[in-house]
C-alpha cells in the first residue's frame, strides 16, 4: 500500500519517541487508579483502596522515567510536553481527587475543595507548557518550577494511604467533620486546597533537579 494511502494512525504511532510510551504508562496507571477508587466505593475492600494508591505510585515512577529518558536521548518535543501534561492531570489531579472522594470526602465543601485542587492542577500544567521555553532559556530542561509540580500530590495519596492503613476512612477520617453553613467539611480536604494553592503560586520557585 502506498505511504499516502496508509491509515494516519500508523504515522502517529511512528512519531512516538521512547519516552512517550513511558508517559502513556503514566496515563494508564492514572486511569486504573480511578477505576480502583470506584471499585472501593462499591466493595469497601481496602485492597481496592491500596491498589488505587499503588497505581498512582506506579504513575509517579513512569513520570520520573519518561523525563530521564527524554533527556538521555535528547528527544524533547512540544508533543511530548503536551502528552506529559495530559497524563499528569489524570494521575496526579483526577486520580488523587477520586481517591479522596472514595475515602469519605463527600461533604459539599469537600466537593469544592477537590474540584479546586483539580482546577489548580490543570492551570498549573497549562501555565508550565506556555512558559516552558522561556524558563528553560535554551537548555534541555527548565531551571526551576513556578509553584509545586503536580506530581507532589503523591504526598496526599500517602496521607490517604496512611488513613486506610490505620482504619481511618469514611466517618473516621482524620480530624473529623465540621458543619459550615449548609454543608459539611472534612478538615482533611483542606490539604487538597493547600496542595492546589501551592501549585498555582507564582512566588514559589523550586529548582528542577
Amino acid at each position: 500500500m502506498p505511504s499516502s494511502e496508509r491509515p494516519k494512525h500508523f504515522s502517529m504511532i511512528r512519531s512516538f519517541q521512547l519516552a512517550d510510551f513511558f508517559t502513556l504508562g503514566n496515563a494508564a496507571c492514572g486511569v486504573v487508579a480511578v477505576f480502583f477508587a470506584m471499585l472501593y466505593i462499591e466493595s469497601r475492600s481496602v485492597v481496592h483502596f491500596f491498589s488505587s494508591a499503588g497505581m498512582m505510585a506506579g504513575a509517579f515512577i513512569f513520570d520520573v522515567l519518561d523525563g530521564r529518558i527524554a533527556r538521555w536521548r535528547h528527544q524533547h518535543s512540544p508533543f511530548g510536553r503536551e502528552l506529559d501534561s495530559l497524563a499528569d492531570i489524570l494521575s496526579f489531579g483526577i486520580a488523587p481527587a477520586a481517591l479522596g472522594f472514595a475515602a469519605g470526602l463527600h461533604g459539599g465543601w469537600d466537593w469544592i475543595a477537590l474540584t479546586y485542587f483539580v482546577c489548580c492542577g490543570v492551570s498549573r500544567l497549562a501555565r508550565f507548557n506556555v512558559t516552558a521555553e522561556t524558563l528553560s532559556a535554551g537548555a534541555d530542561k527548565v531551571a526551576y518550577f513556578e509553584g509545586t509540580p503536580i506530581p507532589t500530590s503523591i504526598v496526599l495519596v500517602g496521607v490517604l494511604l496512611l488513613a486506610a492503613w490505620t482504619g481511618r476512612l469514611g466517618e473516621d477520617l482524620y480530624w473529623g467533620v465540621w458543619t459550615v453553613g449548609p454543608w459539611k467539611l472534612h478538615p482533611l480536604a483542606l490539604l487538597f486546597v493547600l496542595s492546589g494553592s501551592l501549585m498555582i503560586s507564582k512566588t514559589l520557585r523550586i529548582p528542577k533537579i
